[in-house]
């Protein structure tokens, strides 16, 4: 019952969200990748609300749910069903009575399983669709035959692009590379460090008092150069997400300093590589919102990095999703900690390989912890920590990792504020790995 009830919510907002596009036309932004699209949909809107009017997707509506949702302006009704009708009451009226639109709609796009962009791309025909990156073993694989047929499935987005429309790519993914020889429309690259049409280079954390602080890097395009730096988040994923915006804003019209300008007071979003303050006088880097292998390896990158932290230490959770590659990856994980950690802290059954293999490539057994606990591992984090210490702290969202960030933030007043799945609905659920 309660699936045919959302099936029938889905089809009517769709319906609404289709007439809404209809009656307004606006230019509409679609991104989709594996690893990123938050980001990239935050930092994008950052760049263009001073220009235009801008929609984005809140928070993670990235679904065939997500999308009407975003669309049509209206809440997340989560499981009541009053909600939901009120939704679909009020998606009517805005459907066909609302006088003013945002000229541009930032959509966040996903796929859970096989058939979900083909749903979305019949009916959502954008004018510039971002890829952000499709890795080897990206989440969600256990309900595809292997890591290339997620990546088929996002395609299939531009497939839906407009006959004048842009794809602005990751040029450094040589996965996307592949996908894009058949494409017609112009296709814009970015990259770190290779020649593409807007390439970052010399990009380096920034300190204040010897604690991280930020990014900074150039990104030239043309022949002209442009310095970046953007407050409150570290890690070489941001880069991309970065000098993609950027690359999103000059497409539409929007200069390289004006994007600049405007990332000087961007806010990265809660739980991806969030620097917090924490107790004791740590620093926390927040990437709590999910977890895949190449995410958790590049967090793990930042980390070893990052400079001045009297310890090191990973916080790291199951990755789900990932079918019969699961426990190869959290192993692999394990093999990367004893080059960028002092400490493991593990949580959760498919984490134990990665202490495994922290523990076989030389991390030794005294700083190896393991946890099937969300509460106890915070309380002997608490515990374990040390003025000076920086503490990384990354899992799929199951796992519910943000509750330890809790437990060791400096403001935990703010937490409502400052960390992922906040709401009342996410409070009430529990962790579904322990």
């Amino acid at each position: 019952m309660k699936d045919t009830f959302k099936k029938i919510v889905v089809f009517i907002l769709t319906i609404e969200a289709k007439f809404l596009l209809k009656r307004h036309k606006p230019i509409i932004i679609a991104i989709t990748g594996s690893v990123g699209k938050t980001s990239m949909k935050d930092a994008i809107y950052s760049v263009l609300k001073r220009h235009v009017s801008a929609r984005k997707s809140e928070k993670s509506f990235n679904s065939d749910i997500g999308v009407p949702l975003t669309i049509l302006g209206l809440p997340n009704g989560w499981n009541s069903t009053l909600l939901w009708f009120k939704n679909i009451i009020d998606g009517f009226m805005i459907a066909f009575f609302t006088k003013d639109y945002p000229a541009y709609l930032i959509l966040e796009t996903g796929v859970d399983r096989p058939g979900d962009m083909k749903k979305l791309a019949s009916w959502i025909k954008p004018d510039i669709i971002v890829l952000t990156r499709f890795p080897d073993v990206p989440v969600h694989v256990e309900f595809f035959p292997d890591p290339e047929a997620i990546a088929v499935e996002k395609m299939r987005l531009v497939e839906a692009l407009k006959p004048e429309g842009v794809v602005i790519y990751n040029h450094d993914d040589e996965l996307i590379k592949a996908q894009l020889d058949s494409i017609r429309q112009q296709t814009i690259g970015f990259s770190r460090n290779l020649p593409a049409h807007f390439t970052a280079s010399a990009d380096q954390v920034f300190y204040n008092d010897d604690r991280p602080s930020g990014i900074m890097f150039t990104v030239s395009h043309l022949g002209e150069i442009q310095d970046v730096k953007v407050e409150g988040a570290v890690g070489i994923q941001l880069i991309y997400t970065y000098v993609g915006a950027i690359a999103v804003g000059m497409q539409c019209g929007i200069s390289m300093a004006d994007a600049a300008t405007a990332l000087l007071e961007h806010v990265p979003p809660p739980g991806r590589m969030r620097i917090l303050p924490g107790i004791k006088g740590t620093t926390i880097i927040d990437d709590t919102y999910n977890s895949s292998p190449i995410a958790a390896e590049q967090a793990l990158s930042t980390l070893k990095e990052l400079k001045h932290g009297k310890r090191k230490i990973a916080v790291l959770g199951d990755m789900l999703e990932l079918g019969r590659f699961s426990a190869r990856e959290h192993e692999r994980l394990g093999e990367l900690v004893p080059q960028c950690a002092d400490a493991l802290f593990t949580l959760g059954i498919r984490a134990q390989k990665i202490a495994e293999g922290a523990l076989e490539h030389g991390l030794s057994e005294r700083f190896i912890f393991q946890y099937d606990d969300i509460d106890r591992t915070g309380r002997e984090l608490q515990n374990f920590i040390k003025p000076g210490d920086i503490i990384l702290i990354k899992a799929s969202q199951g796992i519910r990792a943000e509750r330890v960030v809790e437990e060791v933030m400096q403001d935990v007043e703010m937490a409502s504020s400052l960390l992922v799945r906040q709401d009342n609905a996410w409070q009430e659920r529990k962790s579904i790995a322990f």
